[in-house]
């Protein structure tokens, strides 16, 4: 590794670090991170940002300050480094493409984010559920040719799916709350987020599909 490279990788280090020492209550929020035209791609921690920053990789930031982020004191000048990261940052893109390729991105299917897309919500008996009580359900069952697909499968409680066994729905006299929908990378974003704040959280919606569940759905939270 060249000299200049690992100072750098060794300022970011002790920024991270000395800033971690007195935030480390409140470091727990991620930062959305978006491409150059607002096209959501994921999510990082400040350790990430900060990262970022010092790579000169965010080309701008939106949303409300986060961190106010506190490094080393200059040894000249007595001055400390402070670093202000936004809820959201612009950093440059790997790929001229990838507005395009996200549009038709599907994206992986984990219980996480499908318990996610359902609210926890058992789509069979409609109780809200723990994690810990929640399965995989497969519309059409493996068994008789379903696939592993975001539009065959939903939430469902361990005794709905108990009960429901190898039969569709039909079958098993069970009716579905809701349709499965496929996310779009917008909205499979949002479902990954922890604790999504207002500003994401509006920044999100505004790249989901008119017709997105999730639109509807945050729209009666707000009502709440």
């Amino acid at each position: 590794m060249e000299q200049s490279s690992f100072l750098e990788n060794q300022k970011e280090r002790a920024f991270a670090e000395s800033s971690a020492t007195s935030h480390i209550r409140s470091l727990n929020h991620q930062i959305l991170r978006v491409d150059p035209s607002g096209m959501p791609l994921d999510w990082v921690s400040y350790q990430e940002a900060v990262k970022l920053y010092f790579l000169d990789k965010v080309l701008y930031s939106c949303g409300k300050p986060l961190y106010q982020l506190r490094g080393g004191v200059n040894s000249v000048t007595g001055k400390q480094s402070t670093l202000e990261i936004s809820s959201i940052i612009a950093t440059i893109s790997e790929n001229m493409n990838s507005h395009e390729r996200l549009y038709s991105y599907t994206p992986p299917l984990s219980n996480q984010t499908l318990f996610a897309r359902d609210a926890r919500m058992c789509l069979y008996c409609g109780g809200i559920f723990s994690r810990q009580n929640l399965s995989r359900d497969h519309i059409r069952p493996r068994s008789h040719g379903g696939e592993d697909v975001w539009t065959n499968v939903v939430t469902a409680c361990k005794r709905c799916n108990n009960h429901k066994a190898g039969r569709t729905p039909e079958q098993a006299n069970m009716s579905l709350l809701a349709l499965p929908f496929k996310p779009s990378h917008a909205e499979y974003v949002y479902l990954k987020g922890r604790q999504v704040l207002a500003d994401q959280m509006e920044f999100l919606q505004a790249h989901f599909p008119r017709t997105s569940p999730l639109l509807e759905r945050n729209v009666h939270a707000e009502e709440a």
